[in-house]
Protein backbone atom coordinates (compact mmCIF):
# COMPACT_ATOMS: atom_id res chain seq x y z
CA UNK A 1 0.00 0.00 0.00
CA UNK A 2 1.44 3.09 -0.47
CA UNK A 3 1.29 6.95 1.34
CA UNK A 4 -1.02 8.64 -0.53
CA UNK A 5 -3.68 5.95 -1.16
CA UNK A 6 -3.95 6.00 3.04
CA UNK A 7 -3.64 9.89 3.09
CA UNK A 8 -6.85 9.76 0.71
CA UNK A 9 -8.64 7.29 2.12
CA UNK A 10 -8.05 9.18 6.06
CA UNK A 11 -9.33 11.94 4.16
CA UNK A 12 -12.56 10.79 3.00
CA UNK A 13 -13.08 9.12 5.76
CA UNK A 14 -12.79 12.97 8.02
CA UNK A 15 -15.05 14.48 5.44
CA UNK A 16 -17.72 11.98 5.81
CA UNK A 17 -17.55 11.99 9.54
CA UNK A 18 -17.89 15.67 9.52
CA UNK A 19 -20.97 15.40 7.49
CA UNK A 20 -22.21 12.85 9.29
CA UNK A 21 -22.01 14.85 12.62
CA UNK A 22 -23.67 17.85 10.44
CA UNK A 23 -26.67 16.02 10.07
CA UNK A 24 -26.94 14.42 13.31
CA UNK A 25 -26.92 17.80 14.49
CA UNK A 26 -29.80 19.06 12.30
CA UNK A 27 -31.57 15.91 13.24
CA UNK A 28 -31.21 16.17 17.02
CA UNK A 29 -31.85 19.95 16.82
CA UNK A 30 -35.81 19.28 14.60
CA UNK A 31 -36.66 16.36 17.27
CA UNK A 32 -35.50 18.77 20.58
CA UNK A 33 -37.44 22.05 19.69
CA UNK A 34 -40.33 23.26 18.18
CA UNK A 35 -40.29 24.30 15.17
CA UNK A 36 -42.07 26.00 12.19
CA UNK A 37 -43.02 24.94 9.37
CA UNK A 38 -40.70 26.54 7.28
CA UNK A 39 -37.45 25.90 9.80
CA UNK A 40 -38.49 22.72 9.33
CA UNK A 41 -38.36 21.96 5.89
CA UNK A 42 -35.40 24.01 5.11
CA UNK A 43 -33.86 21.24 8.02
CA UNK A 44 -35.25 18.47 6.06
CA UNK A 45 -33.73 19.32 3.42
CA UNK A 46 -30.60 19.91 4.51
CA UNK A 47 -30.69 16.86 5.88
CA UNK A 48 -31.95 14.93 2.15
CA UNK A 49 -28.88 16.99 0.82
CA UNK A 50 -26.02 15.90 3.39
CA UNK A 51 -27.25 12.48 2.83
CA UNK A 52 -26.74 13.07 -0.83
CA UNK A 53 -23.21 14.64 -0.07
CA UNK A 54 -22.10 11.98 1.88
CA UNK A 55 -23.10 9.04 -0.58
CA UNK A 56 -21.12 11.69 -3.59
CA UNK A 57 -17.87 11.64 -1.53
CA UNK A 58 -18.11 7.85 -0.98
CA UNK A 59 -18.84 7.01 -4.70
CA UNK A 60 -16.06 9.26 -5.47
CA UNK A 61 -13.60 7.75 -3.22
CA UNK A 62 -14.34 4.48 -4.95
CA UNK A 63 -14.21 6.10 -8.41
CA UNK A 64 -10.94 7.67 -7.48
CA UNK A 65 -9.31 4.21 -5.50
CA UNK A 66 -8.38 2.13 -9.02
CA UNK A 67 -5.81 5.30 -10.00
CA UNK A 68 -4.02 5.52 -6.05
CA UNK A 69 -3.92 2.04 -5.73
Amino acid sequence: MNWDFIGFTIEVLGKILVAFVAINVHYRFRKQHQLNDRVFRAMSREHILGMLGISLIIVGYFLQVPGKI
